[in-house]
């Protein structure tokens, strides 16, 4: 990254004490003060670089100001940003329909955050239920995976089973079924003549990045079909290249009934979120029943679409299964030397560390000291997810600090 020093009248301490009395928690953030960034690196207020593994859980795929996504963001804030939707705009149209060839189904719901695009697909499938499949009023259930995370607002922590989430925050929305993960006849034996949905996700990011065996999500799909409910997959942090294929149901040549996206799809710019839906689920809604000020607006629709645009190409989704081979060689050497096991596909891993070592917690500040940022989850595990547009010679780079973090640990 080639950059002017970062200037600022405060330092990070400072800084990092100043967020104290006026903000309010929510994540437990590394003591690092990012100022600016470019590609895969990111530098502080007092100049120092960090390579980023982490890229903001996905959301930053395309890494930090991609050329190609900052021209669009620029190009369409000298047109018109936002309208409502309460008028039509000269972006959206372009948008939904790129995005839905893209994936391969038909119409677009665009929303802003991730935990918005869940929320609307519950309210679609409830409808659909009523209306298509016939399940009586306020009766339609969802089964959901035990460990999922699907965001934070009150009804999605309702089916949650992390109970730092749940915590202090009831009562609780009612209509969920929770399953194990990965269990085809756990999964079954919830779905009766209410259930609505499935959701999932394909790959269980913040659990750890729990990937299931080879078939689950087939099964999931064959079992959605023949039950008469819908399939609804969140691929918020898993779609978009992340697992080397656009979206990761692809690995079983899946298509589902709802695809939900967000992160990445905003390249890092803007918050860009959307329910991706066959036609028939998605024409359930009717004028006036669901609605965003913000979801939709040229911003977000002009670089949704350079996202887009990019993806079309096949280049990222290449480069994360390439230089996955790499990543998985690597976290393969450390197995024994301070790493317990890890779980991978494509430029996406959770590493179990030996507690012995350190909580991931530690293993995180430690690798922050080299100058390599990950975040923890659970314990002592970590997880890595670079930008897709990381070298070969900086993911090994972070690997070689993984690796002396650990031996130093030991």
């Amino acid at each position: 990254m080639t950059v002017a020093p970062s200037r600022s009248l405060r330092s990070s301490a400072e800084l990092i004490r100043a967020e104290e009395p006026v903000l309010a928690h929510n994540y437990h953030p590394l003591p690092v003060v990012v100022a600016r960034a470019e590609g895969a690196w990111v530098e502080d207020v007092e100049g120092r670089r960090y390579l980023d593994m982490l890229a903001g859980y996905s959301a930053l795929n395309f890494g930090h100001r991609h050329p190609a996504l900052i021209e669009a963001a620029h190009r369409q804030l000298d047109q018109l940003t936002l309208t409502s939707r309460a008028f039509h705009n000269d972006r959206l149209a372009q948008f939904a329909e790129s995005l839905a060839e893209l994936t391969g189904l038909d119409m677009v719901l665009p929303m802003n955050t991730g935990a918005e695009a869940v929320e609307s697909a519950i309210k679609v499938a409830r409808k659909w239920a009523y209306e298509v499949k016939g399940v009586a009023p306020d009766r339609a259930t969802i089964v959901v995976a035990a460990d999922n995370f699907h965001g934070r607002t009150t009804t999605i922590v309702s089916f949650s089973t992390d109970e730092t989430a749940r915590a202090g925050f009831g009562p609780f929305t009612p209509g969920f079924r929770v399953v194990p993960y990965n269990d085809l006849a756990a999964l079954e034996a919830a779905i009766d003549e209410t259930t609505a949905a499935v959701l999932i996700e394909p790959i269980q990011g913040e659990a750890g990045v729990v990937i299931p065996d080879d078939g689950y999500l087939r099964g999931v799909r064959e079992l959605t079909r023949r039950t008469g409910c819908l399939f609804i997959a969140d691929e918020i942090q898993s779609g978009l290249g992340r697992t080397g294929r656009t979206l990761a149901v692809e690995h079983e040549d899946v298509v589902p009934d709802m695809v939900l996206l967000g992160k990445a799809l905003g390249g890092g710019i803007v918050p860009v979120s959307a329910v991706v839906a066959r036609r028939d689920v998605l024409q359930v809604l009717r004028p006036g029943e669901h609605g965003s000020t913000f979801g939709g607006n040229p911003l977000s629709a002009a670089v949704g679409s350079a996202v887009v645009e990019l993806l079309e190409t096949g280049e990222y989704q290449r480069r994360a299964a390439e230089l996955g081979i790499v990543l998985r060689g690597g976290l393969t050497a450390l197995v024994g030397k301070g790493v317990q096991s890890f779980r991978a596909r494509g430029l996406w891993a959770g590493v179990d560390i030996d507690p012995a070592i350190g909580t991931g917690r530690d293993i995180s500040e430690r690798l922050m000291r080299e100058g390599v940022l990950v975040k923890d989850t659970h314990g002592s595990t970590i997880r890595l997810a670079p930008p897709l547009t990381i070298t070969g010679e900086e993911l090994r780079t972070a690997l070689g600090s993984l690796e002396k973090v650990l031996t130093e640990g030991a």
